[in-house]
């Protein structure tokens, strides 16, 4: 009897050593990479939700600063470190990934991407091939922000015209604000001040269909006139404006130094974590008279790609399908306060989400980004460059459309005709 429970106990031991290496296996662990340091609180939560509903696969995040993000990831792709899973850039930014093999189709494997809109499923679509290369993320919308408590107090409205926008702006000024918190020491600010506040004033849809097709160019009268307008921004924004950075204009408005902010919806979660107080709400940028509709540019700012050479491309689905649920799109809308490009998510929860959809129902996109970002040099570098200059006086707005439209038909076909 001793002999038979000691071989037994052997046999148990055995069977237990044989199964811990087994169970080891049995867990997956994938790689993620945002460029998105700033939320890796709210993405650990979500892979804990995740990895709760899958308990054989492990996610390992890794948040790499904005500024670098580009060059880390293109240099990990290219040789051996590839992350499985990553948040890749929309429109040509996913387009030099997509051309070069680094990403994998998703077409076939996530029948649920035909439930996206079409305007989404565009920053993830590669124009060579057409297959969508990413799971569209949030969509962002370039409009203005304002300060309540300031409109309260100066007893100032909403502007329903560009003079009523600048009137507004020397309320604001004669009171002893900053009346607008931008500054152009980075050349991406001026471009997104455009977006902000350009769109009405060449009037949104109607010249960019035209330009994109080749009807007219970025030397029409309506588009340089509309770059002028941002001249007559410059007094109202801060003392030496062209050293002003991006973050110092955050804090300028975040500490209530500044009346208003042209900028992304992005901005709101921030501003709200770094002051809960802060009373703001947005309007989108008038055009010239009340009839003009009052565009904002809107755009796809991210996918969920995941990598062609990831050897875990099943756990890495698993994954990114698990970013594409309704759910998850509920929680960047609450959580991060930013539009989902998820269909079915309700943002009845969050009313400055449901503001900015209803501003959208003016959208126009996001001019350089969404139809002249796909090759070299992009719309968006030659604008920032230019822009940059005419804010300070070095150029006119005659010269910065002058050498956008001489760069871009480089190598654009349709302006080559």
């Amino acid at each position: 009897m001793k002999k038979l429970l000691l071989t037994l106990m052997a046999l148990v031991l055995l069977l237990s050593s044989l199964a811990l290496p087994m169970s080891a296996e049995a867990v997956t662990e994938i790689q993620f990479w945002t460029w998105r340091p700033e939320d890796t609180n709210f993405y650990e939560k979500v892979i804990a939700q995740f990895e709760e509903a899958n308990p054989t696969i492990k996610v390992t995040i890794n948040a790499i600063k904005n500024t670098e993000y580009n060059t880390i990831l293109s240099a990990a792709l290219a040789g051996d470190s590839a992350p499985d899973v990553f948040m890749s850039r929309a429109y040509g930014g996913l387009q030099t990934f997509a051309n070069s093999g680094y990403m994998l189709a998703l077409d076939d494997l996530m029948p649920e991407l035909k439930e996206f809109s079409e305007a989404t499923r565009m920053g993830a679509t590669s124009i060579t091939d057409g297959k969508i290369y990413g799971v569209p993320a949030v969509s962002q919308t370039m409009l203005c922000f304002y300060n309540k408590k300031v409109y309260e107090e100066l007893g100032l409205e909403v502007p329903k015209t560009w003079d009523q926008f600048i009137a507004n702006l020397q309320a604001c000024k004669d009171a002893g604000y900053d009346a607008l918190a931008n500054g152009t020491k980075e050349g991406w600010c001026c471009e997104f001040l455009f977006g902000g506040a350009g769109a009405s004033q060449y009037s949104g849809n109607d010249f960019y269909n035209k330009v994109v097709a080749g009807e007219t160019t970025f030397e029409d009268p309506i588009f340089v006139s509309a770059v002028n307008d941002m001249l007559s921004l410059t007094p109202f924004m801060p003392n030496m404006y062209e050293g002003v950075a991006y973050t110092d204009m955050q804090a300028s408005f975040i500490n209530e130094m500044s009346a208003h902010f042209v900028g992304g919806s992005y901005e709101a979660g921030y501003f709200k974590a770094e002051n809960p107080e802060l009373d703001f709400d947005i309007f989108p940028v008038p055009g010239k008279t009340e009839a003009d509709p009052a565009y904002v540019s809107v755009y796809a700012d991210m996918n969920f790609a995941i990598a062609a050479s990831s050897k875990k491309q099943d756990a890495a689905l698993a994954f990114v399908k698990f970013l594409a649920t309704p759910e998850f799109g509920a929680q960047v809308v609450n959580e991060l306060a930013m539009v989902s490009s998820i269909p079915g998510v309700d943002v009845s929860a969050n009313p400055f989400i449901a503001k900015v959809l209803e501003l959208q129902k003016n959208n126009t996109p996001y001019l350089f980004l969404v139809g002249f970002r796909y090759n070299q040099p992009t719309g968006s570098s030659l604008f920032q460059a230019a822009a940059q200059g005419m804010m300070t006086k070095q150029l006119t707005a005659e010269e910065v459309c002058k050498q956008v439209q001489e760069g871009i038909a480089t190598y654009y076909v349709p302006f080559q005709k």
